[in-house]
C-alpha cells in the first residue's frame, strides 16, 4: 500500500516553492502527499499534481491564530491517514510533534529561517521568550531536521548538539515556454528594471531606502513584485515623493508568472539588513530567482549571499544603506557595461550547479532514511 505524507505550512500555499518542491520530492519518493495550509482572502487559485487542504480560520494573526491553526491542525492528523508528517516552521511544529508521538508516526522537520530571532519575535519579547521556549522544549526531542543554509545549520546544531541537514531552497531548472516582452507586461520598454520580489518584503529588508533612492536615479525604474508588512509604508513613500513614474507595484503573483518579470528586469535586489541573527545569516530566495533569471544581483552582503555572489561572482555590493549611495552605486555599475555583461554572463554558470535537481538529493535522503 501506497505511503502517505501529511506536510503542513501555515501560508497559504500559493507562492511557496521550497514547499511545492518538498511535496513534488515526496512523491518522487514513491508517497501519496497532502499539503495542507490555509485560505486567506487574497489566495490565489491553486493547481497542484498532489492533493491540498486549504481552511478558512476565524484568526489570520497573532496568538490566537497559531493556537487555532494548530489544534485545528492536531485534530487533523490525529484523524487523518498518514504515515509520515513534514512540519514547515516552528509555527507547525507543536501540533505535528504531539500527533506524530500519540500516533507513532515519523516526523521531518524543515525549519526555513532561524525562527525565534526574525525582527518581528526580536522587537516583542514575551512572545520570543515564548517561542524560543517552545523551540527548546521540541528541538531535542527531533529526529529529522534540515535548514535552509549552513548557517543556519551550524547554529541549530551548536545549540541542540543535533544533526542539521542543509537543503538550499534553489528553483528548478525552468525557462517558461513563451517570454513575454516588457510591453506585454507592461513595462517600460526605454528604462533599466530594479526588481525586488518576494513574499517577505518586510521592515529592515533595506525596500524604504530602495524607494526613497530612486529620488537619484533617471534612467531606472523600480519593480516591487510580492507581499509584505511594509508595503503600505512603501505605497505612501512614493506617493510623499511623487515617485509614481519611478517605481511600479505588482501583488504576489504565480512563480510561473513572476519569473517573466525577473527575466525582463536588469538588476535584482537583495538588500536586507544585517539587524538580527535570522537576516545575519539569512540566503533569500530571491538570490537564486535572480541567478536563474540570469540578472545580476545588488546585495547587502549578508553571510550566506556573499559566499555565493563571490564564488560566482555574479553581483555587486552596498556599503551602507543610504538612499543616495544606493542611486550613486547602481548608476555606476550601469556605466560599466563591459563589468555588468560579465556577471551577467556568469550567472548561467552559476545557474548550471544552483538547482533543484542537484539540491534535491539531500532532502531525499533523508525522506528514504526511515
Amino acid at each position: 500500500m501506497q505511503k502517505t505524507a501529511i506536510v503542513c505550512v501555515t501560508n497559504d500555499l500559493t507562492t511557496d516553492q521550497r514547499v511545492h518542491k518538498t511535496c513534488l520530492t515526496l512523491q518522487k519518493c514513491g508517497y501519496w502527499v497532502v499539503e495542507t495550509g490555509r485560505l486567506l482572502p487574497e489566495s490565489l487559485p491553486l493547481e497542484r499534481s498532489y492533493f491540498t487542504i486549504r481552511r478558512k480560520h476565524k484568526f489570520n494573526k497573532g496568538p490566537l491564530f497559531y493556537a487555532e491553526f494548530n489544534i485545528r491542525l492536531f485534530f487533523y492528523l490525529m484523524n487523518a491517514n498518514v504515515d509520515l508528517i513534514f512540519a514547515n516552521d516552528l509555527d507547525t511544529l507543536p501540533a505535528a510533534f504531539l500527533a506524530s508521538k500519540i500516533r507513532h508516526k515519523r516526523l521531518i522537520y524543515d525549519t526555513h529561517e532561524y525562527f525565534t530571532e526574525t525582527p518581528e519575535l526580536a522587537n516583542r519579547p514575551r512572545t520570543q521568550a515564548f517561542w524560543k521556549m517552545l523551540e527548546n522544549y521540541l528541538f531535542p526531542k527531533l529526529t529529522d531536521v534540515l535548514t535552509v543554509n549552513a548557517s543556519i545549520a551550524k547554529l541549530y546544531s551548536e545549540k541542540f548538539n543535533k544533526t542539521v541537514y542543509v537543503s538550499r531552497n534553489i528553483p528548478t531548472t525552468f525557462v517558461p515556454e513563451k517570454l513575454k516582452s516588457r510591453k506585454e507586461l507592461d513595462l517600460p520598454e526605454n528604462k533599466r528594471i530594479l526588481i525586488l520580489q518576494g513574499t517577505g518584503i518586510n521592515v529592515q529588508r533595506g525596500a524604504e531606502e530602495m524607494v526613497l533612492a530612486m529620488q537619484y536615479l533617471e534612467n531606472e525604474v523600480l519593480l516591487i513584485v510580492g507581499s509584505g508588512d511594509v508595503l503600505p509604508v512603501l505605497k505612501k513613500m512614493v506617493e510623499e515623493q511623487k515617485l509614481q513614474n519611478k517605481v511600479i507595484f505588482r501583488p504576489k503573483m504565480s512563480f510561473a508568472e513572476l519569473r517573466q518579470y525577473t527575466i525582463n528586469s536588469d538588476l535584482g535586489l537583495a538588500i536586507d539588513k544585517d539587524t538580527n541573527l535570522n537576516y545575519h545569516f539569512s540566503l533569500p530566495n530571491k538570490l537564486f530567482d535572480y541567478i536563474h533569471s540570469g540578472i545580476p544581483t545588488l546585495s547587502s552582503g549578508l553571510v550566506e549571499l556573499k559566499q555565493i555572489i563571490d564564488y560566482y561572482d555574479i553581483g555587486y555590493y552596498i556599503q551602507n544603506h543610504n538612499p543616495e549611495h544606493i542611486a550613486e552605486l547602481i548608476s555606476v555599475i550601469f556605466a560599466d557595461e563591459t563589468r555588468y555583461n560579465l556577471v551577467k554572463q556568469n550567472t548561467a554558470n552559476a545557474k548550471e550547479e544552483l538547482n533543484w535537481e542537484n539540491e534535491e538529493k539531500v532532502l531525499i535522503s533523508i525522506i528514504k532514511n526511515s
